[in-house]
């Protein structure tokens, strides 16, 4: 199994933990969603539960429910700007098909 984040993802990882002062890592996890099945789900992980995996790159923790490791196994995680806007880009090889809007994904 593995989860794999690019610098830039790691950097920002560590900046948002940083500005809000605790929390051991990033949990990101996957729910029932959308029109195409799941959604992506990121959130601060302040403490490891017995449930989840840690996976860590360039000094970064991303924590994942053992239960969402099919869904995740392999994806790299990204931090990319296109124009005015920033976010995290999933690169999942997992991935069967996304709606048109992009918000869900099938696997």
């Amino acid at each position: 199994m593995s989860i794999t984040l690019t610098e830039n993802a790691a950097k920002q990882i560590e900046k948002q933990l940083q500005q809000r002062g605790t929390g051991i890592g990033l949990k990101l996890g996957v729910k029932v969603s959308g029109c195409s099945g799941f959604s992506y789900v990121l959130d601060y992980a302040d403490k490891q539960a017995e449930d989840e995996v840690i996976f860590q790159q360039f000094g970064v923790n991303v924590l994942v429910k053992s239960s969402d490791l099919d869904k995740l196994d392999g994806i790299e995680l990204d931090y990319a700007r296109e124009g005015i806007n920033e976010s995290f880009k999933f690169n999942n090889p997992n991935v069967k098909g996304e709606c048109g809007c992009g918000e869900s994904f099938s696997v």
